[in-house]
């Protein structure tokens, strides 16, 4: 796995070989990103963003995030080898200033009382979870974003969530077997 653009272009992370995450692949990555930085339909850009990678396993878009420029992200991952590795990156690239990390259940993060708005939201949960949806509601609820932001959503191609019940939907790509859904809240 590598970093495609940035100050750390070409970096290679530590990734895990189970069952339990499944990683971004760095085609869907590479065009996730080119969206982020040239779509007239997004007004958010990554550098000195504050960005929430939820679910971020290893850390992948997170750190491609810090790669160009974010100017923190913060890291929930629940699960205690994803997180190790995480922290294993982060160290490898000399990046620890950049973020925070909570090896955390996301609805524990979310229930903590935070100050933190976010600019940049990446939710790549598991394809069976839809424990997520409720995710975006509490988010919008305790108004964690900030005026300009932008929600990034990794599922399956084939899932049939009805994402506008939760945010405002601006583009759906897809990419073989992944469906990356880009929207805001209302």
């Amino acid at each position: 796995m590598r970093i495609i653009s940035g100050f750390l272009k070409g970096r290679s992370i530590y990734f895990l070989k189970n069952f339990k995450t499944r990683p971004l692949k760095d085609s869907v990555k590479e065009n996730l990103f080119n969206i982020l930085e040239h779509s007239n339909l997004i007004n958010v850009k990554i550098e000195n963003s504050d960005v929430l990678d939820l679910y971020s396993g290893v850390g992948s878009f997170g750190i491609e995030c810090i790669s160009r420029n974010a100017n923190k992200v913060t890291f929930v991952e629940k699960d205690k080898f994803a997180t190790k590795k995480l922290t294993e990156n982060l160290n490898k690239l000399s990046i620890l200033d950049k973020a925070e990390l909570f090896n955390l259940d996301i609805d524990q993060y979310l229930r903590k009382n935070l100050s933190n708005k976010f600019n940049i939201f990446f939710f790549d949960p598991p394809f069976a979870d839809k424990i997520f949806l409720n995710y975006l509601i509490l988010l919008k609820k305790k108004k964690l974003f900030k005026k300009k932001h932008i929600i990034v959503i990794h599922r399956e191609r084939k899932s049939e969530e009805f994402f506008e019940k939760y945010i405002n939907v601006i583009n759906i790509k897809l990419y073989s077997r992944s469906k990356i859904i880009f929207g805001t809240f209302n």
